[in-house]
This record gives structure tokens, sequence and C-alpha cells, in this order.
């Protein structure tokens, strides 16, 4: 009897071999056309996890994803994403939503992909949709959000229909497997530049190393030591940044960019809510905790998109536009935009 992609993967992992080229690709196909059984992609997601998954597996897996989703078509200059992994355990506020307002008021094209909250307090569309943010916009629509206001935001299960299949097995594994990964690294826009939070340090570089090799051109990849996929005020922060076709490493703190390492339990919300009353006291031009661990992560996005020449400078321009409020008005704008709209 002939077996299938994701029958031959799983012989070959179960003996802890390596698996030949092309097939990931070959089984995340049969797994997003429905041709799995969940008890299949169970064990693969196991197997993987157990065996250790690679550079390669995982650029194969999320090709497939960036193929199959519904894409966003949008000049990609100074075009940027801010999702991150999540499933931290911090349970902050949801930094990289802000921080994407900030980056696009600073001149960045952002293009935020996300979803609602998996394994933290609130996620990304959680507080969008506490803001009035209409969900429910098409392809279309999300482009003409970011060609009008420099930003948009990417529902994943929008873009990533075919994934349908992989959402129960997942549950009832209960654990991190590929597919915590792959969501940040399959942005339907094709954002040429990033900064990417990641939940676990063993992560950072390969990471960086499949974004590098699905053709993306300026990236952070960020994991603090306090376990935040954020870069932290309350610890150093480990980065591999991929630029000019080279991925470096090194550490980074709050101090070197005029801010004080402090706590961040203040930080700590429970619900969309809350998270969005510190996102707006912040780009208020509220001093505190919140609005400095904005300026951090804002400031590379600016770095990183090519707004600002370092990241120091990022952090510099990041403040004053939560000084003046500009962010703010930007959510606000947005949210009245998507709520007018009405799907075709």
């Amino acid at each position: 009897m002939n077996k299938t992609p994701i029958q031959n993967a799983l012989d070959l992992l179960g003996e802890r071999q390596e698996l030949p080229a092309g097939t990931m690709h070959a089984v995340m196909n049969q797994i997003m056309d429905g041709e799995a059984t969940p008890a299949q992609i169970g064990g693969l997601l196991m197997a993987l996890k157990l065996n250790g998954e690679t550079t390669a597996q995982i650029t194969e897996a999320a090709t497939v994803m960036r193929q199959r989703a519904i894409k966003v078509e949008v000049d990609k200059t100074h075009l940027i994403d801010t999702c991150g992994t999540g499933g931290d355990g911090v349970g902050i506020f949801n930094v990289s939503t802000a921080v994407a307002f900030i980056a696009a008021s600073a001149g960045c094209r952002v293009a935020k992909h996300g979803n609602r909250s998996v394994s933290s307090s609130t996620g990304s569309a959680d507080v969008l949709e506490a803001a009035g943010f209409n969900l429910s916009l098409n392809a279309q629509q999300v482009a003409e959000c970011i060609n009008q206001f420099n930003i948009g935001f990417l529902f994943a299960p929008a873009h990533h229909g075919a994934t349908k299949y992989a959402v129960g097995p997942r549950k009832e594994l209960a654990v991190r497997t590929m597919f915590n990964l792959l969501g940040p690294l399959t942005n339907p826009a094709d954002t040429p530049f990033q900064v990417m939070g990641i939940f676990d340090k063993r992560w950072v570089t390969t990471a960086a190393e499949v974004l590098k090799e699905l053709g993306s051109k300026h990236v952070m990849v960020v994991h603090s030591a306090d376990g935040m996929d954020e870069i932290s005020l309350a610890a150093p922060t480990h980065v591999a940044e991929l630029k000019d076709g080279q991925i470096t490493e090194y550490d980074i703190n709050p101090e070197q960019f005029g801010l004080k390492l402090q706590p961040v339990d203040s930080l700590v919300v429970a619900e969309a809510n809350e998270s969005l009353a510190l996102i707006k006291q912040a780009l208020t031009g509220h001093p505190g905790p919140a609005a400095d661990i904005l300026a951090l992560n804002a400031g590379a996005a600016i770095y990183v998109a090519g707004q600002a020449e370092d990241m120091i400078r990022g952090v510099k321009k990041a403040q004053q536009i939560m000084q003046a409020g500009t962010a703010w008005q930007l959510l606000q704008d947005l949210s009245t935009y998507t709520q007018k709209q009405v799907l075709a």
C-alpha cells in the first residue's frame, strides 16, 4: 500500500531520521487539503516537537501557509509586521498592537497580523474589537486601510482558513508545537520588515533564519530574559537581527535607550478593556512603564522599517509620537473607518 506524505513523515520521525527536502511541503499541503486525520496531525506535531523542528522544516511549512493565504496586496515600501508568537505566560497588555499604531504614525506601513487570545489574557483581535474595530474586512478592504492610514489589521482566521484542520489536534494536545511559530512567519502581505517576539529563546535564531529564507529584508526577533515575547523593561532582551543578508545576535537593555530598568507588574491585565485602557494612557502622552515599554518596542519597529537610522533614534521618535497623541488618534480614526466598511 502506498503511504501518504504524512504517513511517510511519521515513519521517518519515529525512527529519529531527517525528513528529506520537500517532505514538509507535501505534508502541509495534505493537512491543509483536509486529507490528514486528526490522529495523524497530532502525531506529526508531537514527533516534530520531540525530534526538534529544523529551520528547513519550518520554512517549508511557512511557505505552504503563505501560498495558501488570502493575500493582502500592497506596496512593500517600509511595510512591517509587529506580530509575535504570544504564549509567554507573563500576561501584560497588548504591546505589539499599540506598537503598530506608533510605527504607522512614524511613517511605517503596517500590516498587523494577529488573532484572538489563545494562551494569554487578551489577543490583538480582542483589544482592537474592544476599541470598536470591525474585524470582518476582506483582503481588499484591509489593503485600503494600509493605503489610507498606513495600517491595517490582518485577522489570521480570515486569511488562513486551511489551517482549520489542525485546530482540533492542537487544542487536544495543549502543548506548544510548530504551529505556535508559524503565525508570525506567515503574514498574508509578505512584509519584508518585521519585529517578532518569541516565547522561547531557543527559537530566536531559528525564526531569523526562516525569515531570511522566506525573503525578509530587515528583522529583529526578540525574547527577554524574564520570559516575554517583547523587548522588556525588566530584564535584558536577546535579539537576532537579520540585516543585509546577515544575522547577528546580541543583548539589549532599556538603559541603552535612556530608560530605566523597572518591573512590569503594573502592566499585567486580565482582559481586553484593561489592555485598551493602558494603551490609551500611554498613547495620549502619560509617562510610566506602559509608555516606556512601547517606546522600546516601537523604536525597534521604526528602525527595522527604515524610518530611523538606529533604534536609539527610533525610541525618541516613538516618544515624540506618544507625547503628541498621534497614534491614539490614528487608532480611533481607523476604528471608525472599519465600522463603516460593509463586506461586498
